[in-house]
């Protein structure tokens, strides 16, 4: 996926172009330190475009310092991003399995239950053998091959490449979605469940919430408008 971008897009008629020229890198150091430590389980924002549309600046030099601008720009792009349905990735691999044709069922089988799915398969040329080639979460490959030579007799062998980074099913932020201990998530619930785990693994709250990075006053009119949910 493809860098974060942050486009400034502030009119000259409404804000003061000189002013915003002398804090234009606090902001920049704002928007990378929330791109590099995002707000849903502190991992980095990928392939997002943040766009300032408006800015308002104290006319005196010494409220507009990095002490002030850095963690408000960061909060800003925190509560935008949350706003704006994020999604959370994950790193893929490029699996690719030989093994005779007999062998091909128990590969499709395997992979389907570590929500896996098959590119393509095919014989290879000259040998009694099949070669196929799908995908797996980085996370579900752990024992992959265990399970495969199992599933085989051993008759399969395995080699796995990172291929790229992919959008994990479901809202991470869905508070509707209901999780059991010890039972595996659903579908459409993986997304949330991977962010509760991870944040209770960096000893993080059990949850985000927007009111964290907004002023109350700010908060309170956006619920009242319809444009925040509860």
């Amino acid at each position: 996926m493809g860098p974060n971008i942050l486009q400034n897009d502030t009119l000259p008629s409404e804000v003061d172009t000189k002013t915003l020229r002398g804090v234009r890198d606090t902001i920049r150091q704002g928007f990378s330190w929330a791109t590099r430590e995002g707000p849903l389980c502190e991992e980095p924002i990928r392939n997002t475009k943040f766009r300032l549309t408006d800015i308002g600046l104290a006319p005196e030099a010494i409220f507009r310092g990095g002490g002030q601008i850095i963690p408000t720009a960061r909060r800003a792009c925190y509560s935008s991003f949350l706003m704006a349905s994020p999604r959370l990735m994950e790193p893929v691999y490029e699996c690719s399995m030989i093994g005779p044709a007999d062998a091909v069922t128990s590969v499709y089988t395997v992979l389907a239950r570590r929500r896996g799915h098959v590119l393509q398969d095919g014989p290879i040329a000259g040998t009694p053998l099949y070669q196929v080639k799908g995908l797996i979460p980085v996370i579900d490959s752990f024992g992959f091959e265990t399970d495969l030579r199992i599933h085989t007799q051993g008759q399969a062998t395995l080699s796995l490449v990172f291929d790229r980074w992919s959008i994990v099913p479901g809202d991470p932020l869905d508070r509707d979605i209901q999780l059991r201990p010890l039972e595996p998530a659903s579908a459409q619930a993986t997304a949330r469940d991977f962010v509760l785990k991870t944040r209770r693994r960096k000893g993080l709250a059990e949850d985000v919430t927007i009111s964290k990075f907004l002023e109350p006053d700010l908060f309170k009119s956006l619920k009242e408008s319809g444009i925040l949910d509860g």
